[in-house]
């Protein structure tokens, strides 16, 4: 019986083939799809809460329609530069401190015994056990007047010197400020830096640190000339899992970051659900994804010509 359903089956179905479409037919339904449904909205007229086709017949004519403004309209409004520029901003600097963080931390598990190993894996996935939303509105309590976190800064005099670097509002207060969301992406997305760096570590081979002592280096030449070169398609994959999502970042700017932080994820939700300009969160959201997207392929793309130069 198997081997006639065997027969039956296609020959693109069998194989290489098979395990090639699983990976290409998500990126189509979940990824191409909805895009390409964006992008036709962003370009699209809206009467009160219906979206016009782009293709109409008028007079026996097939008249395509296709409205543009939106885009001119991002380019003439400074607000949208500025909101993407501090998006870029605030995703980079948490991807730089989530690597700087969960950098030791995964190669002191990596380093770690076998046995401790699974405990150490199962704390940093413990957050994950708990809701998102809970975790965010907890930061909110730690922050506030007379949090145990605010009271801690305030003890230690660290307020002054974040209120100088501009920080925060004012001395004391560390709530709705760049200091507070940078502090909540931080650490709702350090799991997503560490968990790839700890993948890549711990396979590394170990012989090569031996061969390098052997040959006179010192433990800090060996780290900085091995195992960090070795380490560099976990930093690469824990980059890409912080910052993409950081970019479009909504519930915690709107939680922790205030009003006066404007990042891309606030002004389409207020375009969508405020303002009930779906072209135009449409067209918000479009841009958003080619300057991810973009660089993306471009560094994928040299990195694939630069293995096969090897």
């Amino acid at each position: 019986m198997l081997e006639r359903l065997r027969t039956l089956r296609p020959a693109w179905l069998a194989g290489r083939s098979a395990v090639i479409a699983v990976p290409y037919g998500w990126l189509l339904i979940f990824f191409l799809l909805p895009f390409l449904i964006l992008a036709k909205i962003s370009v699209s007229e809206m009467e009160t809460v219906v979206i016009k086709d782009l293709i109409t017949f008028k007079d026996g004519l097939l008249v395509l329609s296709l409205k543009l403004s939106n885009y001119v309209f991002m380019t003439e409004d400074e607000l949208y530069f500025k909101t993407y520029l501090a998006s870029l901003k605030y995703a980079g600097i948490t991807t730089l401190l989530c690597l700087l963080i969960g950098y030791p931390f995964a190669y002191f598990m990596a380093r770690a015994k076998s046995t401790v190993q699974p405990l150490l894996l199962m704390l940093v996935m413990l957050p994950f056990w708990t809701s998102f939303l809970l975790r965010v509105y907890a930061w909110k309590g730690l922050l506030s007047d007379h949090g145990w976190i605010s009271d801690l800064l305030i003890a230690t005099g660290l307020d002054g010197l974040l209120f100088s670097a501009g920080l925060i509002p004012a001395e004391g207060k560390f709530m709705n400020s760049p200091f507070s969301l940078v502090l909540g992406m931080t650490y709702t997305y350090l799991p997503f830096m560490v968990l790839p760096l700890y993948s890549n570590l711990s396979k590394m081979d170990l012989r090569l640190l031996e061969a390098a002592a052997d040959l006179g280096a010192t433990p800090w030449t060996a780290f900085w000339k091995i195992t960090v070169p070795l380490s560099k398609a976990g930093i690469i994959a824990g980059a890409m899992l912080v910052f993409i999502p950081c970019v479009g970042e909504f519930v915690i700017p709107e939680l922790l970051g205030g009003p006066e932080t404007l990042m891309i994820g606030r002004v389409v939700w207020d375009e969508f659900f405020s303002n009930n300009d779906w072209p135009m969160a449409s067209s918000l959201a479009v841009v958003m994804v080619l300057l991810i997207i973009v660089p993306l392929a471009i560094f994928n793309k040299y990195q694939a010509e630069s293995q096969e130069k090897r």
